[in-house]
Formats: C-alpha cells, sequence, structure tokens
C-alpha cells in the first residue's frame, strides 16, 4: 500500500498545501486500485499534478466541513462533462446526509444532485471491503458527525484522525496502526475549545499510547509554525515521526 499526500493544510488552503487530500493505492485483480481519504478545499488541483484523477475508484470522506469534502464539487464537474464522455460512478463514503450536503454546495436540485456521478454510501459499523482495502470508520469528537478511518491492505494498516479531539474511537482507530495520519491543529496551552482538534503534544501522546509505528502530523492551519507542533509532539512521542507535506509519498 502506498499514502501520497495531495492536501495538508488545517481549515483553509494555505500558501504551499490545498486542504486535507490523501491518495492510498494497493494493487489487487491485476491492476492497482485508487482511493482519497478526504477531497477538501483545493486539492483537485494538486490531485492532477500527482495522478490521473479520473482514475480514482472511491472516495471516503472524514466529515462535512468544506476543508475536507469541498472539491467533490469540482470532481462531479470533471466526472460529468469530460469531453471523453461521462466517467464511470464511484463511490462515495461519508456521514449520512452527504448527498444533500454536496447538491447543496454546489447549488444542484437534490435529485438526482451529485448522485449519476457518486454511489453516496453512509457508514455502518462494519468493516467496508472495497478492492484490496479494508475500511473501519469510527466516530470522534467534533462539531458534526466526523469519523477517524483505518485503512488495512496487503498487511499494513493507516490510521487517519480525520479531525478530532482526544477520544475512544481515536484511540482504537490508531491502535498498532504502520502509520498514523494525525491532525495536530491546536497548541498547548492556548484557550483551546474542547472535542474539536488536537495539539501536537496530544497527537504526540495519542500515538504513543496507540502503539502507532509512525507518526504524521497534518492538517496544521498556516498560521502556526509547523516546526512548535512537531516539537511538541516529539516531547510525547519517541517513535518516527513528520510533517505531512504535499508530493510526499510513503510505501508501506
Amino acid at each position: 500500500m502506498r499514502l501520497t499526500v495531495v492536501g495538508s493544510s488545517g481549515s483553509y488552503p494555505g500558501p504551499g498545501s490545498s486542504a486535507s487530500c490523501y491518495l492510498l493505492e494497493a494493487d489487487h485483480a491485476g491492476r492497482t486500485w485508487r482511493i482519497l481519504l478526504d477531497l477538501g478545499s483545493g486539492a483537485l488541483g494538486t490531485l492532477q499534478s500527482l495522478t490521473d484523477a479520473k482514475g480514482i475508484d472511491g472516495v471516503f470522506l472524514s466529515h462535512l466541513h468544506a476543508d475536507h469534502c469541498l472539491d467533490l464539487c469540482g470532481y462531479y464537474v470533471m466526472r460529468k462533462y469530460h469531453p471523453d464522455g461521462a466517467l464511470p460512478r464511484i463511490p462515495v463514503w461519508g456521514p449520512a446526509d452527504t448527498a444533500g450536503r454536496m447538491a447543496r454546495a454546489y447549488d444542484l436540485d437534490p435529485d438526482p444532485g451529485m448522485t449519476e456521478e457518486f454511489d453516496f454510501r453512509p457508514y455502518g459499523t462494519t468493516a467496508i471491503t472495497f478492492g484490496p482495502f479494508s475500511v473501519i470508520a469510527r466516530r470522534v469528537v467534533h462539531p458534526v458527525t466526523a469519523y477517524a478511518l483505518r485503512v488495512t491492505a496487503d498487511g499494513r494498516s493507516v490510521a487517519y484522525s480525520g479531525d478530532t479531539g482526544v477520544c475512544h474511537g481515536l484511540d482504537d482507530t490508531a491502535r498498532d496502526a504502520d502509520l498514523f495520519l494525525c491532525e495536530a491543529s491546536f497548541l498547548e496551552g492556548a484557550p483551546n475549545p474542547p472535542d474539536l482538534h488536537l495539539t501536537g503534544a496530544e497527537a504526540g501522546r495519542t500515538a504513543a499510547g496507540a502503539g502507532a509505528r509512525r507518526l504524521v502530523l497534518t492538517h496544521i492551519p498556516p498560521w502556526h509554525d509547523p516546526a512548535t507542533v512537531l516539537a511538541e509532539a516529539r516531547g510525547e512521542y519517541a517513535g518516527d515521526i513528520a510533517l505531512a507535506a504535499p508530493g510526499q509519498v510513503y510505501d508501506l
């Protein structure tokens, strides 16, 4: 399995990165399967520089804030109006109202909305098997319905926090993960709202407590110095740690 960082900026696109989007690839049945974890603001442009965006097999959305889902609007246009002809309908997993949310975002009549381009599917309580991937979605704490995602393929696992505060759902998702892709939007000591985001230190403590083998920090807002967030995390986690950046590739 291969992870490529498409966008890693927190809350809105920064000067060097789009908002959240991560490409996972794995071989199965004679071909390479490709899925996206989130498709946030600005990410579709970067995605096209990293892979053939027409060849995505499915999308998994952690939640419906714009910095995690809004470029599905542009992707809808690409798939519906491509000059080579409409592209095949692909599944999009997310919270229960994803179809309605995306129709409203593009000012579409909800019937059909984007349902002719995307097969919207809500998360359940069991693992999703899709090509070579097994995906488990667990509820985490955030002001809207939000999920952390654990993706397994080829005997390797990637845990993705989405947006969350400290919670059991996040701990369970990160447990023994080969790579823990974890948001770190807040700084220690600031008057941070509860159940919204993690600090670098909280990301490090979560990774250490869960026994994650590698920690990659992401979703750092442009107003914070990533080096400060990284130092916080290093104070709590002794393993391999890095900052996510567009174009980075991790082979698991």
